[in-house]
């Protein structure tokens, strides 16, 4: 609010001379086209205003050269004045309204890609199905000593599944524990070495 009042008076406390000052902060503030150019039309007539009092030959600069450029001068300050005062306030009062405006559409979610799920080591990627209802549960058969039916057959599968593992998976190393004792002088490979 400070500034704002500085550089309104800025150019009427000058006499105008200082316009372009107040011209130059809008300019630098709105970042418009229209108030950079303006800010040369108001250097422009601001050197025109001077050039004309400097050009009246009367000793006290009170001819029409002198009078037109003083006329001129003051009166370019006091619009720069009024624009520089309407400009800022409408560019502070879009700026502190803009967000809060009900007609203001809501920022969109940003995009976040979904993560594929990475089959584990060597097992086949889990297939995606969308699940079914069912219309009605079926009731559940009461549990023997050996428990449902179904358990019993996914334990049936699940050691089936094991064993087969166990026979496709190669051992990369041999087994230490097999020949625990390498040197076949060592005691307790009696039966291997050579005869003593």
């Amino acid at each position: 609010m400070a500034l704002r009042v500085l550089f309104a008076l800025l150019p009427v406390l000058s006499c105008g001379f200082l316009g372009w000052g107040t011209m130059l902060r809008l300019a630098l503030v709105t970042r418009k086209p229209v108030d950079w150019w303006l800010l040369a039309v108001n250097c422009g007539l601001s050197v025109a205003w001077i050039a004309l009092i400097g050009a009246d030959p009367t000793p006290n600069t009170d001819g029409w050269q002198g009078n037109t450029g003083a006329f001129g001068i003051i009166i370019t300050g006091f619009l720069t004045c009024v624009y520089f005062l309407v400009a800022d306030i409408r560019h502070y009062g879009a700026r502190s309204a803009a967000p809060t405006a009900p007609w203001y559409p809501a920022q969109p979610a940003p995009y976040v890609p979904q993560q594929q799920a990475r089959p584990g080591y060597g097992y086949p990627p889990a297939q995606q199905h969308t699940p079914t209802p069912t219309p009605s549960p079926a009731p559940a058969p009461a549990p023997g000593p050996a428990g449902p039916p179904r358990i019993g057959q996914v334990r049936a599968e699940l050691d089936e599944l094991s064993e087969l593992l166990r026979k496709q998976t190669p051992h990369p190393r041999p087994n230490p524990q097999a020949n625990p004792n390498p040197d076949p002088n060592a005691p307790g490979n009696e039966g291997e070495g050579p005869a003593r």
